[in-house]
């Protein structure tokens, strides 16, 4: 018997961590809309995602889908120096998806009949019964529970707390994705079986293959990577940020519509910088794109029966590969705490709350201590335990 089955949900934004928080509260009994502010299915530019135990949990535990057919996999950390050699491998097994498998594999088991395109949530009401949430386009929408997770631009973040405003890390990321069969064999021998880190001065990169659109195997997997870089704020990072059409993006600047002068220097850049094979990935990108790296977090997480979850409440740097587990974790410790207290939504909110709140904070105060050591103070150390990813701490 269902915990609430008379019982509405609205989900503001139909992102990775939107559909599991959907699908979950689905699971309890509410009758769930998502609204996405897209006007049509999510493509994720490609990205990767090192996916964590939250991440993959509704797949091990309720999708009839099989986790086997969304993920790639490796079984080492490398680092390596200038010349290509290895300066530092050990084991540790990976697994890897792309944001669009990923994200139609959840859409799939939601379905398109309750998700809704081309709605902007601009704002929202609540009394002690319902909440309404007003769209740019008119539209206003009620149900019991409304969650917000609509990412790093949340427009609800600031009624959840007024002060929770992005903070530029000092640095971007350049982000792209290269078909591994185009690779010469010699890199692909390099990069085989491994996530790879090459540090240099005040920068560090990251790659590992991901599924390609055509499938996991290794003809149509591609080499995701993100380069970390340094610019300082100002007029220097305003003007990167101007694409090709001249209009200034806040937090990233699409494929295909970064200024090509950027593009040709990040390429001559990675040829000197790099290792070969991690320098031939960068090089042979077509499209990279950049994101601005800020951080934020809002201080509160629960309002009546009003909730904010994943990037819309707390977005750091990915240093600890922990952004969509930590949506996802959001998603399945509310759906705990409303079946816990069947009937009540705020209580149960208000109860889900706290916890949700610190493993935001020492998410956040471990990612930033992770990038200041790479940007700005050199000492990123291979050995170091505590640099590895994890939701809840260094490779947990």
């Amino acid at each position: 018997m269902s915990d609430y089955p008379h019982s509405s949900a609205i989900v503001i934004g139909g992102s990775i961590g939107g559909l599991t928080t959907a699908l979950l509260l689905r699971d309890l009994g509410f009758t769930v809309d998502v609204y996405e502010r897209t006007p049509g299915p999510l493509d994720g530019r490609g990205g990767g995602i090192v996916l964590q135990p939250d991440t993959v949990r509704w797949f091990v535990e309720r999708s009839t889908q099989h986790l086997d057919d969304l993920h790639t996999a490796t079984s080492h950390v490398q680092y390596l120096n200038a010349d290509g050699s290895i300066a530092h491998r050990e084991p540790a097994r990976w697994t890897y998806t792309s944001w669009g498998t990923f994200y139609r594999a959840l859409l799939a088991d939601f379905g398109t009949e309750h998700y809704h395109y081309g709605e902007y949530a601009c704002g929202f009401d609540q009394d002690d019964e319902r909440a309404t949430v007003r769209f740019v386009s008119g539209r206003t929408e009620s149900a019991d529970l409304v969650v917000f997770a609509d990412g790093i631009t949340s427009a609800a973040r600031q009624r959840f707390d007024p002060s929770a405003e992005l903070v530029y890390s000092g640095y971007i990321g350049w982000r792209g994705t290269v078909g591994q069969s185009v690779l010469t064999a010699d890199t692909r021998a390099t990069l085989h079986d491994a996530i790879t880190y090459d540090v240099v001065p005040n920068s560090h990169i990251t790659m590992y293959p991901i599924p390609g659109e055509e499938g996991l195997d290794e003809a149509h997997r591609l080499i995701n990577y993100v380069w970390y870089r340094n610019v300082p704020a100002g007029p220097e990072l305003g003007e990167m940020l101007i694409d090709k059409r001249g209009f200034t993006g806040s937090v990233s600047i699409h494929p295909g519509q970064v200024q090509d002068r950027y593009i040709d220097e990040m390429r001559r850049a990675a040829a000197e910088l790099f290792a070969p094979a991690v320098a031939e990935v960068v090089v042979a990108t077509q499209t990279p794109y950049l994101q601005v790296l800020s951080d934020v977090r809002s201080n509160r997480m629960a309002l009546g029966r009003v909730a904010l979850i994943g990037d819309a409440a707390c977005a750091s740097r990915p240093h600890a590969a922990a952004g969509t587990a930590k949506a996802a974790a959001d998603a399945w410790t509310l759906a705990t705490a409303l079946a816990e207290t069947t009937g009540d939504i705020p209580s149960a909110l208000a109860k889900w709350e706290p916890a949700q709140l610190q493993l935001s904070d020492s998410l956040l105060r471990r990612v930033v201590s992770m990038g200041e050591r790479s940007q700005f103070h050199n000492t990123w150390d291979p050995h170091d335990p505590d640099l590895r990813f994890g939701l809840y701490g260094p490779g947990i």
